[in-house]
């Protein structure tokens, strides 16, 4: 039997291996991901779990996911309608924030979508998520708190306008910084009304990085960001050194008229508005 064994070839050992193993069509798909969970939001029939890269929400721009699990046969659901509406509860009044519409990830359990936090939460003022679906002409509705909580340094602002339109910029990428020319990322929204926000189209961001603890050099091949097709706006963000930066920020409307922001010169060493990046 041990000299017929030997004369078998590795592959077809191998092949036979396969075949064994993928003969039960019954054995579940295993689904991994490298997003960690956040919280869940529940019902009476269903459970809605939250997840980001880092498991946590922060003041500024986050890719959000979520699952919505079954309760009674614990399956996830893969043919729901979604939207949903964050709702900060502040002591006089109540707001939303800039939120994207709520996708399917192709091949996955797992809807997507971005949310832009303005503000973190605090003692006496708090966020709320309401997640709304439909799943097979059955509408579905769940609600909780979620925990936004400061970031570190400044990613997202908000601004009055030279035309008194009130406006949110909020840093998406670099989310790893590099000394190198980065790939750089802004979403720019208008507010509507409280609870809505659009998307600004056609403008420009202009970019000045500075450090301001090493006699607030700046630094070459820097690119205004332009918006691209994904709405997005995109540039080049050159950072030569580790450390602190301040990204001095100008926008510009479609005539090229300046909302808001100022040029870095001797006399004025930073514009009133900006982003910072610390790595």
């Amino acid at each position: 039997m041990k000299s017929i064994l030997k004369k078998i070839p590795l592959i077809a050992i191998f092949s036979v291996f396969i075949t064994s193993c993928n003969s039960d069509d019954s054995t579940p798909i295993i689904e991994t991901t490298p997003l960690v969970k956040i919280q869940e939001l529940q019902n009476s029939n269903h459970t809605i779990e939250l997840y980001s890269e880092n498991g946590r929400l922060e003041q500024g721009y986050n890719a959000i996911s979520l699952k919505i699990k079954d309760k009674q046969t614990n399956q996830l659901i893969d043919n729901a309608s979604v939207n949903w509406l964050p709702v900060m509860h502040m002591t006089s009044m109540k707001h939303s924030c800039p939120y994207s519409e709520v996708q399917k990830t192709s091949g996955t359990s797992f809807y997507k979508g971005y949310m832009v936090f303005q503000m973190a939460q605090n003692d006496t003022e708090y966020w709320e998520l309401t997640v709304n679906y439909t799943i097979n002409k059955v509408e579905y509705s769940a609600t909780d708190k979620i925990q936004v909580f400061p970031s570190a340094k400044q990613r997202v602002t908000s601004f009055s306008g030279e035309d008194k339109v009130r406006y949110i910029v909020a840093l998406i990428e670099p989310s790893r910084p590099e000394v190198k020319t980065n790939n750089m990322t802004m979403g720019l929204f208008k507010m509507d009304d409280m609870m809505h926000f659009s998307v600004v189209n056609e403008y420009t961001i202009k970019i000045d990085p500075r450090m301001s603890s090493m006699g607030n050099h700046g630094s070459p091949n820097n690119a205004d960001l332009t918006q691209g097709t994904d709405r997005f706006y995109h540039g080049k963000l050159s950072l030569t050194m580790t450390g602190y930066w301040k990204i001095n920020l100008q926008v510009l409307n479609k005539e090229n008229q300046v909302l808001k922001g100022e040029e870095v010169t001797e006399e004025h060493p930073a514009s009133s508005l900006y982003v910072e990046i610390e790595f």
